[in-house]
């Protein structure tokens, strides 16, 4: 029987080896609940294995999957109908973030009414305005020293 690893890593998260394999994907930055699974159901691998307990082989594997998901479907890919090429994506870690920073830069050049939110920092999606969203020193009450005293 292998010898259970205390972290191992997969696509760029470190997971810790007791974590079934199933919660231990969704460690990684671009994986969901669904993909998740689908990735267990593909690779027939039992969700409840623990991280630790998978060989270097299936490890490479899962990560194969998880960066090329052609066995999936489409509807689970993270970045449908890519805004420069135009196919369906699925970005994981450092990629995803970089992208998804790309887009709202060019949702501020355009000056969309979701960039125009985002560079003024307030909600995007339609969140009331009044009591959330307030951050800053324009926010409270600050007490004034009193004249006589000096503390």
């Amino acid at each position: 029987m292998p010898e259970l690893r205390a972290i191992v890593r997969i696509v760029d998260a470190d997971i810790a080896g007791e974590t079934p394999i199933y919660h231990g994907l969704r460690k990684i930055t671009g994986v969901s609940y669904s993909f998740a699974n689908a990735v267990c159901h593909v690779l027939n691998l039992d969700r409840e294995k623990q991280v630790g307990m998978l060989s270097e082989d299936e490890v490479k594997k899962i990560e194969a999957v998880v960066k090329n998901p052609e066995k999936l479907p489409k509807w689970l890919y993270n970045r449908r109908k890519d805004y420069d090429s135009g196919n369906d994506l699925h970005l994981t870690s450092s990629t995803l973030r970089l992208v998804k920073d790309f887009d709202i830069k060019h949702m501020k050049k355009i000056k969309s009414y979701k960039g125009m939110r985002h560079s003024m920092g307030l909600p995007v999606r339609g969140q009331a305005t009044k009591a959330h969203f307030r951050h800053g020193k324009t926010v409270g009450v600050t007490k004034k020293a009193k004249a006589g005293k000096t503390s």
